[in-house]
């Protein structure tokens, strides 16, 4: 929607922009709240920063995966990939995008290696989940300051006139990203309310995913862009969003069965 912010030579777009903010705003509250809790933030700060590469792995390499059709392409024309201008242009092409579900499960897995390494990490998952949707209430924002994301065809919305994506210009557009960016906002002061209240000590990763998961598959039938790739009647997101919920189903349901059992 907006172009890019520059700065000398240097040109920073809004999602990039937004994207730090996030980090350093739920970075701080997270510290914050380790601070009430009279814990050691610095050990807080290593593994935020190992989630945060993770992030941005896992949200490119997911880009990619869903858009193969780039990748196929590449490899069956390698020859003419003369240059390394050109080369830049297919890894761009490729790996130029996000998805915020494989952001998700590279800051997941960065996380789990991390907590491997050392033990004494795994008492701030509780915290990292509280503060998962500030961080993605930022990141949506810049979705939507950005473009890089639309919704669909609005009597009432906004409509875009240099978007990156040209089939989203030139339209009125339901503001999918500023919807999403307001269910995060409150799907973080209601985990936050939680942690407070110590409910769902240890297990506040699996109501964050859920919630999260529940929204983003209604919330997906707003959204116009369809390059992110449809299986059947489902977009790839809402996919996930069903494995994720059944994931947690099974796993508190084995949970509940194997305490039965015992008690039995």
């Amino acid at each position: 929607m907006f172009s890019p912010l520059k700065i000398l030579s240097l040109e920073i777009s809004f999602y990039v922009i937004m994207m730090l903010c996030g980090l350093f705003t739920a970075g701080v509250n997270a510290c914050v709240t380790v601070e009430r809790q009279k814990k050691d933030h610095t050990d807080l700060i290593i593994i935020i920063l190992f989630i945060f590469v993770g992030v941005l792995i896992g949200s490119h390499l997911l880009y990619a995966l869903v858009n193969y059709k780039n990748i196929i392409y590449i490899f069956s024309n390698i020859e003419k990939i003369t240059s390394l201008e050109i080369l830049k242009n297919a890894f761009m092409v490729t790996f130029g995008g996000s998805v915020f579900y494989g952001g998700l499960f590279g800051g997941i897995i960065a996380g789990f290696i991390v907590i491997k390494i050392n033990k004494n990490y795994s008492i701030f998952v509780d915290i990292i989940a509280v503060n998962a949707p500030l961080f993605h209430f930022f990141g949506r924002i810049g979705c939507f300051l950005g473009g890089c994301c639309f919704g669909i065809p609005c009597e009432h919305g906004f409509k875009y006139t240099i978007n990156p994506i040209a089939e989203a210009n030139g339209v009125t557009r339901f503001p999918v990203q500023l919807l999403e960016a307001l269910f995060n906002l409150c799907l973080f002061f209601f985990l936050n309310h939680l942690l407070k209240k110590e409910k769902y000590k240890n297990k506040l990763i699996y109501v964050y995913l859920s919630l999260y998961a529940a929204g983003r598959f209604l919330i997906e039938y707003l959204r116009g862009d369809t390059y992110r790739g449809f299986w059947f009647v489902f977009s790839t997101s809402q996919i996930i969003s069903i494995i994720i919920i059944l994931f947690i189903l099974i796993k508190f349901l084995a949970q509940k069965f194997k305490v039965q059992k015992v008690i039995s």
